[in-house]
């Protein structure tokens, strides 16, 4: 059976705040035993991850080029922050008026490069906040953090909102993972009628993330991380990267 167990006793996450701690506690709070082993996930989103690590930006201390004001003019956005966009995608995939969508320096395509402004402290005024550097690395050093808090060491997601071209609506996907084969390959395997399975890959990070979203919610509700219990999987482990299909292989370029 797997259960999903929302984190809630979880404040205000500051530049510098120590995390592994904090998501000690939290788990605690919510009278659950110490996660051990890969039957436990603890999904975290990414926004308290950027926050611990300081990866505020002040829109005010950035001075836009002329490219940023281009498009900016196009979709009607802040010139300061497209300029960031820009610092952080590898790409502009499409710019319309109210939409920026770019592949991100470690090749997610997304809205406005993952930068956010929502639920990043009141009196934020024009910071803005950036993703991890490298939320795999981000997700191991949780995971190591964990082990050596609590004795064992249970899988680690990070977690974001994406949207979907074709779909309206977000759902969570991971952009950091440690501790668990994030993509499952099933191809060569018989389904039950014999056939070969053709293309069939898992994506289990994300279906982890985006059931712990049902938990931690999209707007005010304030639960930045859930531990989902119950889950099994092949063994191996792969992070989070191992999800983003390569350049040359884009099916819509």
């Amino acid at each position: 059976m797997i259960e999903i167990h929302p984190l809630a006793a979880i404040g205000e996450v500051e530049a510098g705040s120590d995390l592994v701690a904090i998501l000690v506690e939290a788990i605690a709070s919510a009278e659950l035993t110490s996660p051990a082993g890969p039957a436990d996930v603890l999904v975290v989103t990414q926004k308290i991850v950027s926050k611990a690590e300081g990866r505020f930006v002040d829109l005010d201390d950035i001075s836009p080029g002329a490219e940023a004001l281009r498009l900016a003019e196009i979709t009607r956005k802040d010139a300061r922050l497209v300029e960031l966009v820009l610092a952080e995608s590898s790409a502009v995939v499409r710019a319309a008026p109210n939409v920026l969508i770019t592949r991100h320096r470690l090749g997610y395509v997304m809205a406005n490069a993952g930068i956010d402004r929502s639920n990043i402290g009141a009196g934020s005024g024009d910071r803005v906040l950036l993703l991890p550097v490298d939320a795999d690395a981000s997700a191991e050093r949780l995971r190591q953090g964990l082990a050596d808090r609590l004795g064992s060491a249970p899988v680690v997601v990070i977690s974001d909102s994406f949207g979907r071209p074709w779909r309206y609506g977000v759902v969570c996907v991971a952009i950091g993972a440690s501790g668990l084969p994030s993509l499952i390959d099933k191809r060569g395997e018989l389904d039950r009628d014999g056939r070969p399975l053709e293309v069939t890959q898992i994506a289990l990070a994300d279906m982890l993330a985006t059931a712990a979203g049902l938990a931690t919610g999209e707007g005010a509700e304030g639960v930045p991380a859930a531990l989902v219990r119950g889950m099994m999987w092949p063994q191996g482990s792969a992070p989070a990267s191992a999800l983003v299909r390569p350049l040359e292989e884009d099916l819509f370029r």
